[in-house]
């Protein structure tokens, strides 16, 4: 068993944008010549999530717009009153879906499905450079 660490960095705009980073995920799992275990996603940071989504224009919009209606970034959040910001729903909305994912890889391709992509969604109010991290665990 081998382990394998990647890094890389995505620009990104906020304001829940969804970042396809599927094919970049599958070009570090290939970097890494393993063949067979599980990859693991994580972003560095606490208002941006890993997941995974059907990749749909209609999909993208039905999710920002339950974001918004779920947390909106005009509700008071105590983070943005005790630290004079504007992100407290950013925090809360990336702590639901979590900072990462794990996805089984099988002869050097990632097991997903046919519709589904790895996503990482920005909920922060302003852009920002994410660092990531790609752990490869197999043989």
């Amino acid at each position: 068993m081998s382990v394998v660490s990647k890094k890389f960095q995505i620009d990104s705009k906020g304001a829940s944008e969804v970042i396809d980073i599927t094919d970049t995920v599958g070009k570090k799992l290939a970097e890494s010549g393993l063949k067979n275990g599980i990859a693991t996603v994580f972003t560095k940071h606490t208002t941006a999530a890993i997941t995974i989504i059907e990749l749909e224009k209609g999909m993208i919009m039905d999710l920002q717009a339950l974001w918004a209606k779920l947390l909106p970034a005009t509700a008071t959040y105590q983070h943005n009153v005790l630290n004079n910001d504007t992100n407290g729903h950013s925090h809360v909305s990336a702590s639901i879906i979590g900072p990462s994912l794990v996805v089984p890889f099988e002869a050097g391709k990632l097991m997903l499905g046919q519709w589904q992509k790895i996503v990482m969604i920005d909920f922060d109010s302003k852009p920002r450079t994410r660092d990531l991290v790609l752990q490869i665990i197999g043989e």
